[in-house]
């Protein structure tokens, strides 16, 4: 097995809270594996997009101490673009933001992170909005984290469940009240 070479990694942004740090991350990746970064925003279709490569160039001067850095602007589809940015440049690595986002709202919104997984020609990173602070543990001492996800309902969170259980209650109920009205009209 080759060993993991991580020398081109993207970092799509767009300039808010939930990439600064998925930014911050790829800059330490690059550093640690003396690779290219590359920051790229892609300016949503019907958007003006005159700020966008002064913003670029801003993230790149905060993010680039020590670090080859590359930036770009294109537009269109925002996912489609980041996984054809990633092809057409050999992308290693492409570490992105997540909003977080949940229910309804991410069922409007769709999760642009979400699409790059699933179309990226390379491995990608996804980074929380917010992460809790590390808190380093004893060499001995392993930690027990317990798996937690959102319900797929409600978006509630739930411990390593698909579906919550007052909405799987609440499910089972209307499929139970469903079959008794079938079996009662079927009489």
């Amino acid at each position: 097995m080759a060993a993991l070479s991580i020398r081109q990694i993207l970092f799509p942004t767009d300039f808010s809270d939930a990439s600064r740090l998925a930014g911050t991350t790829a800059a330490d990746l690059a550093r640690q594996f003396g690779g290219r970064l590359h920051v790229l925003h892609v300016v949503p279709p019907v958007t003006d997009p005159t700020p966008a490569p002064a913003a670029v160039r801003a993230i790149a001067d905060d993010l680039g101490r020590g670090l080859s850095i590359v930036t770009a602007v294109t537009s269109g589809l925002v996912a489609r673009q980041i996984a054809a940015y990633a092809r057409k440049n050999a992308v290693d690595l492409i570490v992105i933001g997540t909003h977080g986002r949940t229910g309804v709202t991410r069922a409007l919104l769709g999760s642009v992170a979400e699409a790059v997984v699933r179309h990226a020609p390379c491995r990608v990173l996804t980074v929380p909005a917010a992460l809790p602070p590390a808190v380093p543990a004893a060499p001995s001492e392993a930690l027990e984290v317990p798996e937690t996800t959102s319900c797929a309902v409600c978006g509630a969170t739930t411990r390593d469940e698909l579906i919550c259980e007052a909405c799987r209650a609440k499910i089972r109920g209307e499929a139970l009240d469903r079959k008794l009205r079938e079996e009662r009209a079927g009489r």
